[in-house]
């Protein structure tokens, strides 16, 4: 039995790999973000761009099927484009240019969390104990410090860090609609929709965006490099390979290592943007990441469940 265990596990590693490596690019993903902002792109030319690359690819390589089973179906493919498509990466996008890269990667990690109390909103078979609810309370406690911090910058508003929330609730809203949908649909058509989708629903912003970006901009190599990191790696690659790892690890394990992605994003744009972390948002981290780790931890073991 020994020697079974341990030959599950050999065969499962690749697929930790998998899902360490999108953690580690999604945490990198807002640095890159901020240098294409720093470069003259605006919030939702970045987006679209990325989107539009990552679309075309995902479908050269999987364009068999092009319409879900039925139109109720197809709605709710419209409906996961614009809460994990536009407003989900507009918001952060645009959170970026008012608050510390650093504040977007915590304040959006919560969103795991959120998709458990909103789940159990709505199927009351998933009620969450009241762990989740202990957890959920030190990660708000958290995000309120990371606000806080960010308001003592007077080049900082704080209306980023509400829109890096906004994102957190759009992905988990996301996580609620996926329910129905993966028991008729693979991750990549699931992926490609969300990826057309998302685009066609964010072309309606551009007619809000007082100004698009000087077509030169886009020669630039550091702007070429950068979306293509983010359109090919991040995007297409992370969202595949994460999509692997949940199916060959299981949805729990592969979210633990989601727990690491603000840790990533911290420490490159302190050493790569230069970006300060005070006492307070030290605090605000620590909070978040351990609120998020004891939700988790206290639901699994079954802590404060009544017999």
């Amino acid at each position: 039995m020994e020697h079974s265990r341990i030959a599950g596990k050999n065969r499962t590693w690749p697929y930790h790999l998998f899902a360490i490596f999108s953690v580690t690019v999604w945490g990198l993903s807002f640095i890159s973000t901020r240098v294409l902002l720093d470069n003259g792109l605006n919030p939702i030319e970045i987006y679209i761009y990325r989107f539009i690359i990552a679309y075309l690819v995902m479908l050269a390589l999987n364009h068999r099927k092009l319409w879900a089973n039925s139109l109720k179906d197809e709605a709710l493919f419209v409906v996961c484009g614009l809460v994990a498509g536009s407003i989900y990466f507009i918001s952060e996008n645009v959170a970026l240019e008012y608050t510390l890269v650093s504040n977007v990667s915590l304040i959006t990690s919560l969103s795991p969390l959120l998709t458990v109390l909103i789940v159990g909103l709505v199927y009351k078979t998933n009620r969450p104990g009241n762990g989740a609810y202990i957890g959920s309370l030190v990660a708000f406690i958290g995000v309120g410090l990371v606000i806080f911090n960010s308001s003592f910058n007077m080049a900082i508003n704080p209306i980023g860090d509400l829109l890096s929330l906004l994102a957190a609730f759009c992905w988990a809203i996301y996580s609620l609609l996926l329910k129905p949908l993966n028991a008729h649909y693979d991750a990549r058509f699931i992926t490609r929709k969300v990826f057309f989708y998302g685009v066609l629903t964010a072309l309606p912003f551009l007619l809000v965006e007082p100004e698009m970006a000087d077509p030169h901009i886009l020669l630039s190599p550091v702007v070429i490099g950068n979306l293509l990191f983010l359109s090919l790696i991040c995007s297409f690659s992370a969202y595949l390979l994460w999509a692997f790892s949940v199916a060959k690890i299981g949805a729990v394990s592969a979210a633990n290592y989601l727990y690491f992605q603000p840790l990533i994003t911290m420490v490159f744009s302190v050493v790569i943007l230069h970006e300060a972390l005070t006492a307070v948002g030290l605090m605000g981290c620590v909070m978040i990441l351990a609120g998020v780790w004891l939700a988790d931890f206290l639901q699994n073991k079954n802590i404060f469940r009544k017999p």
